[in-house]
């Protein structure tokens, strides 16, 4: 099943969310017949499909709700996990740095809970695909659940494999690695990139900063950008606008790199002697 295209009445079949006040949500399938229980009431399914989106419901117990497409954030940060998941606002960098669009391949090392290949998988749209490695069969046993709950499955193509050994793919547009130790697979990452694509890693302190920038200049990456994303909100009150009192700020180092063919320095020309009168 993949990802269906939202007309401007919800459908039976479609990823909903229910949003309430406080920014609380609760995403659903709808499914005729279902029935979603909270603690803030109860809601019928059938109530919800032929509905437009935006509008305003109510629980049996009065709690109002709004029906509404998830966005892919709200997909993220509902992402059932076992460890840490990137952060959206790393996320959405990494797509736009990677230049991640509709039709391109993808590789991916490292990947946990599925969070980043969702967003992947989403960009790369129905054309496009990615291919995830993992070594550890039941982080893969997970992130399979997560991107079949949200129907994007049919795009990810998961490899059970230590990336020592190496890809299998070739001319890839771009890669990721989510790995505890990424210097040690650059070789490996040089040789499944397309010459010119986009490479990404995400570290969490400055030593594995400063040991995959080197191992980069040493197989021939360059354009090596190395940047944290910090993200506040605010609070969304006219009259005394500010700062909530909590912020995201470092969650991790992102190192971006291109892989190119350097060639060497012309040699000066030999001056030509003048011919004699």
């Amino acid at each position: 099943m993949s990802l269906p295209l939202y007309d401007s009445h919800a459908r039976a079949g479609d990823l909903a969310q229910l949003l309430s006040t406080g920014h609380r949500f609760f995403l659903l399938r709808l499914t005729p017949g279902e029935v979603l229980h909270t603690h803030k009431g109860v809601v019928r399914h059938d109530d919800l499909i032929g509905l437009s989106w935006g509008t305003e419901i109510y629980s049996h117990l009065g709690t109002p709700f709004y029906l509404l497409r998830p966005s892919l954030a709200d997909l993220l940060k509902e992402t059932r996990r076992n460890t840490q998941i990137m952060f959206p606002k790393d996320i959405g960098f990494v797509l736009v740095s990677l230049s991640i669009g509709p039709g391109q391949t993808v590789v991916e090392a490292g990947t946990g809970s599925g969070a980043l290949t969702t967003a992947l998988a989403f960009a790369v749209g129905r054309e496009g695909q990615v291919i995830s490695y993992e070594r550890r069969a039941e982080m893969q046993r997970l992130a399979r659940r997560n991107l079949r709950r949200v129907g994007l499955e049919d795009r990810v193509t998961f490899k059970l494999r230590d990336i020592a050994e190496g890809f299998d793919e070739r001319e890839a547009d771009a890669l990721f690695l989510d790995v505890p130790n990424p210097e040690d697979y650059i070789p490996q990452a040089r040789e499944a990139l397309k010459t010119g694509g986009f490479f990404g890693s995400l570290v969490p302190t400055t030593n594995q900063v400063s040991r995959l920038v080197a191992a980069l200049q040493a197989n021939d990456f360059a354009f090596i950008d190395v940047c944290e994303v910090l993200l506040r909100y605010y609070k969304p009150v006219p009259e005394r606008l500010r700062p909530t009192d909590r912020m995201v700020a470092h969650t991790g180092y992102l190192i971006f790199a291109r892989p190119v063919i350097p060639a060497p320095p012309p040699q000066p020309e030999t001056p030509v002697a003048a011919e004699e009168a």
